[in-house]
């Protein structure tokens, strides 16, 4: 038995918690700045190398990896608004740390790497904790519109905030745009401070230790037939897409020389293609069937991955961002699609720990994609790394093929009904 989801009753942003809620996440553009700025701190202002700037992307989501599991499990056992206030705390003051010290001419590549991988364990509980926090200010009848405007929103940032970022970055210097990252950060907190739907308080489970308690989260998500599948889809389009993340900078400013501002505009094209998937995942799925359209279109987009390391100078240039535009639109349709089945099917007290766990999964794939693309960027080359990534998102959708998610048309409420 499958179910649809119901009309809502009433309009998401006539909602004051919800209406808080988007404006955090709208004022969270100057991350997108912070995304772009820090892998051209190392390249452009500390001469780092393809093995460093692999090093520093691999730190910044290391923590997922780390500690991304028993997160999972404290985030279920306190109140979650807190949690995200707290980490956007935490972050603003770091990120604030980098212009100060290029200032001071005491900028240095270890300084960097601290910076990114504390701020990664305060977005590893930010993520956890707000994935965990949705349902309770939507509702779960309202979770894929709601993921749909998160997302869409998310697009227009990367869309803006990184195509603004080169150029900020060629105008002010790396170092100093990440003070937009920083005010973007204070600002969320103090907006999620004002939303006053309180959360009802955990039930504290005295039964069961934090390990057990990961246990149950982790077993929840490999046990599930449509999250398992899901899970290694996820994992591996994030691997393959962080290989060509990490590398781009180096071949687009080091090799090719162009300006910081093409790189941003690089990314800001792969951000249209994401809002294109997030606006038209409901309607695509509605013509295809959910499980249907998520592999076809992996599979359909796979080739679009191989115009990304044929990036040069002149119409190359913009062939390339169109692949990588493509290869987006398909990431797109997969977080409003495949984040509202895991808060649809979840129960309220395994929230944290499934989102923690599909963290663990795929931003761990991250840590180990950009890994693996400092290493063969170092060894080979940076375009080598390209190649490589182009050749996993060439076979990312095949886990979904082989499983339930092939025959699904909608979401089931529980995986006992798939």
């Amino acid at each position: 038995m499958v179910t649809t989801e119901a009309a809502p009753a009433r309009t998401l942003f006539g909602d004051p918690a919800f209406r808080l809620l988007f404006a955090a996440a709208a004022s969270r553009l100057g991350v997108q700045v912070g995304y772009l700025a820090v892998p051209l701190v190392a390249v452009s202002a500390l001469d780092a190398s393809p093995g460093q700037v692999g090093l520093l992307a691999t730190l910044s989501t290391a923590a997922f990896l780390l500690i991304g599991l028993p997160a999972g499990a404290w985030v279920d056992r306190v109140r979650r608004r807190g949690v995200m206030i707290v980490a956007d705390v935490v972050r603003a003051v770091l990120l604030g740390s980098v212009p100060v010290a290029w200032t001071m001419d005491t900028l240095t590549l270890p300084h960097l790497y601290v910076v990114v991988f504390v701020a990664g364990i305060g977005t590893v509980f930010f993520d956890v904790a707000a994935q965990s926090y949705l349902p309770h200010v939507v509702g779960r009848d309202r979770l894929v519109s709601a993921n749909s405007a998160l997302h869409s929103f998310d697009a227009v940032a990367n869309i803006a905030g990184r195509g603004g970022a080169g150029y900020l970055v060629q105008w002010a210097t790396a170092p100093i745009a990440l003070v937009v990252t920083a005010v973007g950060y204070v600002a969320s907190g103090l907006l999620l401070a004002g939303i006053g739907k309180r959360e009802p308080a955990p039930r504290p489970d005295r039964e069961h230790g934090l390990w057990r308690q990961v246990g149950e989260g982790l077993g929840f998500v490999l046990r599930h037939p449509i999250l398992r599948p899901a899970a290694m889809a996820g994992a591996a389009t994030n691997f393959g897409m962080q290989m060509c993340l990490t590398m781009l900078p180096v071949v687009i400013v080091s090799d090719l020389g162009l300006a910081e501002g093409r790189f941003g505009l690089f990314l800001a094209m792969g951000g249209v293609g994401a809002l294109l998937g997030a606006l038209t995942a409901r309607r695509l799925g509605a013509v295809l069937g959910l499980g249907r359209m998520l592999w076809l279109l992996g599979a359909a987009v796979a080739p679009a991955a191989a115009f990304v390391p044929m990036l040069d100078h002149g119409s190359a240039f913009w062939v390339a961002a169109a692949g990588w535009s493509v290869l987006a639109y398909k990431v797109g349709v997969d977080n409003v699609v495949l984040v509202s089945f895991r808060q649809r099917v979840t129960p309220d007290g395994l929230l944290g720990r499934q989102n923690a766990t599909m963290r663990f999964l795929l931003t761990g794939a991250l840590a180990l994609g950009a890994a693996a693309s400092g290493a063969i960027g170092e060894v080979v080359s940076a375009r080598a790394a390209l190649w490589a990534g182009v050749v996993v998102l060439a076979f990312a959708w095949a886990p979904l093929f082989f499983s339930p998610v092939r025959r699904l048309r909608e979401l089931p409420e529980s995986a006992e009904k798939v």
